[in-house]
Formats: structure tokens, C-alpha cells, sequence
């Protein structure tokens, strides 16, 4: 295995594009602890759309999946730091009560219910990008985004917790875009387990309560911030146990994996990044950062999305298209 940063890693496997999708998460519970109905509210944000891409919210509200179960309310409190409100406390209950006697039985980037391809044939590759904050990076690309904004090349924008309080204007002018979707990159950028299993020296969530608080407390403060609700979760170092993805599920998160590893946590050279987008097919997802602009990611993204033009394809935003 390559050593990678830790602000995001992955293996070779998926550094060659061929990270499988899976199906909803399938976890053991004790007989009776799973209410039929968490919530009868089901959030009111819709994903961004860019002029590009075919009527992309309507897929997510309305396409059946193998993911559909109820969604955490979208009155939940915004502010991480208030008290909670009885139907988030009663929500959170449920699943400590659901998932907490659950063993874990698989762990990595591809557990069942992580999804790493667009559904769709036509020519489209969605670019994700990371900003993980703390001591993986608090820096902006600038250069990055300000290419993708004179190319008007939309992208999914996967940021921290720690990042949006180190980049608090940046951020809003981001979320300001219509080219950029914001999505949910974590509290602590931690590894999502329900056991403290470490993925490449970074400690896991211990437990069920810290697995939904890794995930809600970011959220409660990108809908804070921006009036949008995120939609998808992808987990610092993109590692979760397939009880943690449950959580997710359940929560009313989609994991948002990839099937082109783009920079191996900033790691990679201009040629290997270069190389790496060529990789790209249609309906890919690939990973890639934001937060090292001491890094060649931006030279390596301007020289291959050119090439990938030429070649037919167009860029989208992930809540264009469903998942699989």
C-alpha cells in the first residue's frame, strides 16, 4: 500500500477506478429493537442543480432505492451546541437502542451501503473535492477553485468541520456558488466506527453516539450556514464498519465513496494526478482535495480536465444522479 497523508487515503484498488458500489448496509440487532417509523419528517433541502446536468433533484426525491428508510427531521437543531430537540433525542435513542449490541463484521471504503459510481450511461464524471481541517489541512486551493470557476466546472465539495471555522468567509463564498455542492465531511474527520478502529494512525468514533455526532454535528452547521441540508457523508480517510454505515443509512445520509482515487490524500505528483483523471469513465466519482495548495492536485486537475473535454466528458454534481 502506498503511504499516503492521512487527510484522505486509499489503496490501489481504488487508485485504478474499480471500487465497487454496494447495497444498503445489512447489520445483526437484537430481535425487537427496530421501531417501523424513527420520523414521519422528511428534510425539505433539495440538492443543487447546475444548468449542465438533467434534472437532477428529481432523481434523489423521487428514484426508489435499496436505501429508502425514514430520514433524521429536518427540524433537527442547526446548532451543534443547543440542546437537542425531543425528536432528534428520541431519534438518537433508537438507534443507540438498534445498532448498540451490533458487531461489526466488515470495515474499509467499499462496506455495503457506500456508494462509487453515478447511475447513469452518459458521458459524466462528478470531481469531489476534500477540505479535512485540523492538523490534515486547513488550507484553500485557490488556484483549484478559481479554475474550476473560469472553466464553470461544477464539483461536490466535501468539507470539515475544523475547515469551515478556519475558513469561515471562504466558506460561505463557496456555498454561494451554484457550481459547488456542499456536502458533509465530518466533525473530527475520524474513521467511522462504532468500536475506536483506527484507519492509517487516526482514531475511529468508540462508539454509536459518537458515530451519529461524527455525522450530524457538521450537518446541523453546513444547514446552519447555508440553508441546505447535505446529502451525502463521506468519513475522514473515507473508512467506516458496515454497523457504522448503518447509522448513516438510518440517520438519512448517503456515503459518498469513489471509484477514482484523484490525489491519494494530496500525495500524488502533476503526472500522477493527470493520470489518475484519465482513469475516469462515465458515471465516475473521483476523489480528490482542496485543502493543500502547497500540493500539485491543481496543476494535475488544469492538464487533465482539458483532455477529458476533448474526450466528450462533462463534469456534474453528485446530487445530479443517484448513486450506486
Amino acid at each position: 500500500m502506498l503511504a499516503l497523508s492521512s487527510c484522505e487515503m486509499g489503496n490501489g484498488k481504488a487508485a485504478q477506478g474499480t471500487a465497487e458500489g454496494n447495497g444498503a448496509p445489512v447489520v445483526t440487532t437484537t430481535p425487537g429493537s427496530m421501531p417501523t417509523d424513527i420520523s414521519k419528517e422528511t428534510p425539505t433541502s433539495t440538492p443543487i442543480v447546475h444548468k449542465e446536468t438533467p434534472t437532477p433533484s428529481a432523481a434523489l426525491a423521487s428514484a426508489p432505492t435499496d436505501m429508502d428508510t425514514p430520514l433524521i427531521p429536518s427540524s433537527a437543531p442547526s446548532d451543534p451546541r443547543s440542546s437537542p430537540s425531543p425528536a432528534f433525542s428520541s431519534l438518537e435513542k433508537t438507534l443507540i437502542e438498534r445498532y448498540g449490541n451490533a458487531k461489526p463484521k466488515k470495515w474499509g471504503e467499499n462496506v455495503p451501503g457506500v456508494r462509487t459510481h453515478l447511475t447513469t450511461k452518459e458521458q459524466v464524471i462528478a470531481l469531489t473535492f476534500d477540505a479535512c481541517g485540523g492538523k490534515e489541512g486547513s488550507g484553500y486551493d485557490e488556484k483549484l477553485i478559481d479554475y474550476l470557476i473560469k472553466e464553470n466546472i461544477p464539483a461536490t465539495l466535501f468539507i470539515n468541520a475544523r475547515w469551515i471555522t478556519a475558513n469561515k468567509d471562504i466558506f460561505a463564498k463557496l456555498a454561494a456558488n451554484p457550481l459547488f455542492e456542499i456536502e458533509n465531511h465530518g466533525t473530527e474527520h475520524r474513521p467511522l466506527s462504532v468500536n475506536g478502529k483506527l484507519a492509517y494512525g487516526i482514531a475511529g468514533t468508540k462508539n454509536v453516539n459518537e458515530v451519529i455526532h461524527e455525522v450530524k454535528d457538521n450537518a446541523d452547521q453546513i444547514e446552519k450556514l447555508t440553508g441546505r441540508r447535505p446529502v451525502f457523508f463521506r468519513s475522514g480517510t473515507a473508512y467506516y464498519d458496515d454497523v457504522a454505515a448503518g447509522v448513516v443509512h438510518d440517520l438519512g445520509f448517503q456515503l459518498a465513496g469513489y471509484n477514482v482515487l484523484g490525489d491519494a490524500g494530496a500525495t500524488y505528483n502533476t503526472e500522477q494526478v493527470y493520470n489518475a483523471l484519465l482513469k475516469a469513465r462515465s458515471g465516475s466519482i473521483v476523489l480528490a482535495h482542496m485543502n493543500h495548495p502547497e500540493k500539485d492536485t491543481a496543476e494535475g486537475i488544469m492538464k487533465a480536465i482539458p483532455k477529458l473535454k476533448k474526450e466528450g466528458y462533462r463534469f456534474v454534481l453528485l446530487a445530479s444522479y443517484t448513486l450506486n
